[in-house]
């Protein structure tokens, strides 16, 4: 496994990429002990750079994270959600026609390792309060309004 660790607003963010495919990205205090930079690991730094420099929207480098097939799946529709989207635990469990597994859904939101490029800051409670976030409800706070105001879809602050 390759481990890269960029400076962010947010502190460090490490990448970490095996088999060509970026299988973690963290939030950390410290950086890492970089490893071998990879194509892979020079294509999600440049994505990420972007992002938070607020010129990227999406990601298009490969991701690859271990997990179950209901994790795999809300996972994939945590994907389709658009730049800036902000939806709920309960309109994600619609999507996903699966209104009687919020909490599985929420739990399977929890344990996504790829955070940014599968957007679990995105989710959040009935009522638009912020909810567990394994990057700190700060960060969280942060993410959103960040692409709030890079899509320039009103107010910046949300919560």
């Amino acid at each position: 496994m390759n481990v890269q660790s960029i400076e962010s607003p947010l502190g460090f963010v490490i990448i970490k990429e095996e088999n060509n495919a970026i299988c973690e990205i963290s939030f950390a205090d410290i950086p890492q002990e970089n490893g071998t930079k990879t194509d892979v690991l020079t294509l999600a730094i440049t994505e990420l750079q972007q992002y938070f420099n607020g010129d990227l929207k999406s990601f298009t480098f490969p991701i690859k994270q271990s997990g179950t097939d209901f994790q795999q799946q809300v996972w994939s529709t945590l994907q389709e959600l658009n730049f800036a989207e902000v939806i709920s635990y309960t309109t994600l469990a619609i999507r996903m026609k699966n209104l009687l597994a919020i909490r599985a859904i929420a739990a399977a939101n929890g344990k996504n390792k790829i955070m940014i490029a599968i957007p679990c800051h995105r989710v959040v409670g009935m009522a638009g309060e912020l909810t567990g976030y394994a990057g700190g409800l700060w960060r969280k706070q942060w993410l959103l309004e960040h692409e709030t105001k890079i899509a320039g879809i009103g107010q910046t602050k949300l919560f």
